[in-house]
């Protein structure tokens, strides 16, 4: 394949054609234009959600408008996180320093909008210029008396995923910072759900209808008093495993509080995230709740889904996302619904997950690590596939090549995780797929 980087070889094989490992976890190679974001970004997505607090950046406009709204994430109550503000970086500043820019835009915006914390992000130019973001913070700490945290997060220092760990080491410096509250004794914290659409509240609906309580979602509908309380939840259960499992870690090693992995998205791996939890609490009044509660969910879905399933049998789909544990669930899930996958792959996915694709794909699919627009657009018109699920940056992709294309970035408004989630994944897998217009394409 011409489009294909000779670098790249190593993080691209075909199940039942390579036998070898696919090499992951590497620095994007240049040129390759890849569809990875920067750690910057990867840091404020991750925190961004939490809603009573503010979020600075400093750097240029540009920064802040990349990531402005960048996920669709709900709140029930405050709606600072939906604003952006950045100290709006100038030639001036890149020669003079932008220090006392931050420290005013700190003390004018905590005396405007009373925030609980600050979440100030670095961007590259702040690491070109040596701006000490970390000392106007602690200054701003003791004169205001909240936590204002920085993020040495320049852009150009690492990944997507470098970012996620800067993010978690954030969090980590508020966990345990509360220790008056109570918390119920079967409780547990949700980390790497973002509430977009309002998923966070339809999963703890389910928990909640087992007898479990949530102490702290980190970070959808996110509130910092119940992330300085989270260490006290005697489970951590983790859904977006590549930004999260830092933080899983992290308090595992200083509160001791287990972690497990999860996802929620399809049928069969909501239904063992609400039985494995069951599981560690050894309840079996909350196991017999969960698998009532799994049964009332079925037999309302499943005669749902049939109507779609007969249409949509034999088609073909190509999947590019952020985290390969998404991905995972998304080949249950299209399976569920008669599709099969032959593409598949994720910006941050480790030699676990792609080894578990490659036990659940069917022989001929392509298993790819951080792919880049050339490569997607071969592999697709390759294997023939009629649909394409990612995100905002491979929405373009499908379009130019006549294709369906199914939203599942960070910013959508539409809910699918859940049962509710996998009903409403299958009417828009099915209105893309069978949509009218395709027949104009050549």
């Amino acid at each position: 394949m011409n489009e294909m980087l000779k670098g790249r070889k190593s993080q691209i094989v075909t199940k039942g054609q390579d036998d070898v490992a696919i090499a992951c976890g590497k620095a994007s190679i240049a040129g390759s234009v890849s569809q990875r974001a920067c750690v910057f970004c990867g840091s404020r997505v991750v925190l961004y959600p939490i809603a009573d607090a503010l979020h600075l950046i400093h750097g240029p406009v540009g920064c802040a408008a990349y990531t402005w709204d960048i996920r669709g994430s709900l709140s029930s109550g405050p709606q600072l996180h939906r604003l952006s503000f950045t100290t709006d970086l100038k030639e001036k500043e890149v020669v003079f320093g932008g220090e006392t820019r931050l420290y005013n835009a700190l003390i004018s915006l905590i005396d405007n909008y009373k925030p609980k914390a600050a979440f100030v992000y670095a961007t590259c130019i702040v690491g070109v210029i040596g701006d000490d973001m970390e000392a106007v913070c602690r200054r701003v700490t003791r004169e205001k008396g909240i936590d204002v945290i920085p993020l040495m997060s320049e852009g150009f220092n690492g990944t997507k995923k470098d970012g996620y760990k800067i993010a978690c080491a954030a969090l980590s410096k508020l966990i345990g910072t509360d220790q008056t509250s109570v918390v119920p004794e079967h409780s547990i914290n949700i980390l790497g759900d973002f509430n977009l659409a309002g998923e966070l509240w339809m999963l703890a609906e389910y928990y909640r209808r087992m007898g479990v309580n949530m102490v702290a979602c980190m970070t959808g509908d996110g509130r910092i008093d119940d992330v300085r309380k989270a260490h006290k939840a005697k489970l951590n259960v983790v859904q977006c495993s590549g930004s999260m499992t830092y933080l899983a870690k992290d308090m595992e090693d200083k509160y001791g509080i287990p972690f497990m992995k999860v996802s929620y998205f399809g049928i069969e791996d909501m239904s063992d995230a609400l039985y494995e939890v069951a599981r560690f609490f050894k309840s079996d009044e909350m196991m017999q709740k969960a698998r009532e509660l799994v049964r009332e969910e079925l037999s309302k879905l499943l005669p749902e889904l049939q109507k779609y399933r007969a249409q949509l049998e034999g088609k073909k789909a190509a999947i590019y996302v952020g985290g390969a544990f998404k991905a995972i669930s998304l080949v249950k899930a299209l399976r569920l619904l008669g599709m099969k996958t032959v593409v598949v792959g994720s910006q941050t996915g480790n030699q676990d997950d792609y080894n578990l694709l490659k036990e659940l794909c069917d022989e001929g699919t392509i298993i790819v690590d951080d792919s880049n627009p050339n490569e997607l657009s071969e592999f697709v018109k390759q294997t023939g596939a009629n649909l394409f699920i990612g995100g905002v940056k491979e929405r373009p992709i499908a379009f130019k090549l006549g294709l369906g294309f199914c939203d599942h970035n960070h910013e959508r408004k539409e809910a699918l995780a859940g049962y509710e989630g996998m009903l409403n994944f299958a009417k828009e897998v099915h209105a893309s797929v069978c949509s009218p217009v395709w027949k104009f394409m050549k």
